[in-house]
């Protein structure tokens, strides 16, 4: 579908996707690497009251506008930049800002439902799910939100045991099957190595095909 290795990263809210991602990136080089964050794309929710807005079930897929994402996704793989939105996660907004991402050789998907949609998966070389313990990922959660996000502690555990939790479920655990490699125990180091080796071949061109990769680990 395009010259790109597109690797898509998935796996529950605080499982260590972003660290994933960002050892590819360190390993493989940034200049090698275009990311697309799915967390960018929620729908802009600023025709709807603060009220409004607090009732969205944003661990849901319908929170986010595949539309977008899916048009992005194929223009960065055909070698066209993109400007990727940016979210404001205190107002539920999207906002005027937008990141420039340039084509590169190799780009990760990273998201909750990085590999949900099939439509997404067609383009992807490499599907990895990064699974991580309940109990951890609410943690690292519950920092996050409350550092980065602007959260209360009452309001982060609402969340989690209202949407959070069902959700993941309901629709990211399940994905776990469309993945190639599974990570256990979060990023650990020789999954992540395995992971560099397979893109580095893919960089050159090494004919080593995904299945005949992981079957031989």
């Amino acid at each position: 579908m395009s010259g790109s290795f597109v690797i898509g990263v998935a796996g529950g809210s605080g499982s260590g996707k972003s660290t994933v991602t960002e050892h590819i990136v360190s390993a493989i080089g940034s200049e090698q690497v275009a990311i697309i964050i799915q967390d960018n794309y929620y729908k802009d929710l600023a025709h709807l009251t603060p009220d409004q807005r607090r009732k969205v079930n944003f661990d849901h897929p319908d929170a986010f506008d595949w539309d977008l994402m899916l048009k992005h996704i194929d223009e960065l793989a055909n070698g066209l930049p993109i400007e990727m939105p940016t979210y404001d996660y205190s107002r539920d907004t999207r906002k005027d800002e937008t990141i420039t991402v340039l084509p590169a050789p190799i780009i990760v998907i990273e998201g909750l439902f990085a590999l949900l949609d099939a439509d997404m998966r067609k383009y992807m070389s490499l599907r990895i799910f990064v699974d991580t313990a309940d109990d951890i990922r609410f943690i690292r959660r519950l920092q996050r939100d409350i550092v980065e996000r602007g959260r209360t502690t009452d309001s982060v555990i609402k969340q989690y045991l209202e949407s959070v939790r069902p959700m993941h479920r309901q629709f990211i655990e399940p994905s776990k099957r469309n993945a190639h490699i599974i990570i256990p125990h979060g990023a650990n180091k020789a999954a992540l190595e395995m992971i560099v080796a397979r893109v580095r071949a893919a960089i050159n061109q090494e004919e080593l095909s995904v299945s005949t990769y992981f079957d031989e680990v």
